[in-house]
């Protein structure tokens, strides 16, 4: 029965990556940003403006709409409705304070 556990317990866990790329977005990764789109991942090209008003840049800053500037670190993503995600404990969370 511990077995069993642990395989299933093992088994989400290789799965989480794969969970977290299905998502269309803007992923930091290795310092580099990359576009997630429909399964595949390139490097991004210029800079793109989400349709919530956010323009991100190569480099990984993100000017949002109300002037607001961050700079997305690795394990970051923006889903392409605009709205930021974080890495924190292995899970993705939504970022608060994302306008």
């Amino acid at each position: 029965m511990k077995k069993r556990i642990l395989s299933l317990l093992a088994a989400l866990l290789l799965m989480a990556p794969v969970m977290v790329h299905a998502t269309d977005g803007l992923v930091m990764e290795k310092g580099k940003m990359m576009v997630m789109k429909d399964g595949q991942i390139m490097p991004m090209a210029k800079e793109m403006m989400m349709p919530n008003g956010s323009k991100v840049m190569q480099d990984g800053t993100v000017m949002m709409k109300n002037g607001k500037q961050m700079k997305m670190k690795d394990g970051d993503m923006m889903k392409m409705d605009g709205s930021m995600m974080t890495m924190k404990d292995g899970m993705m969370m939504k970022m608060s304070g994302m306008k």
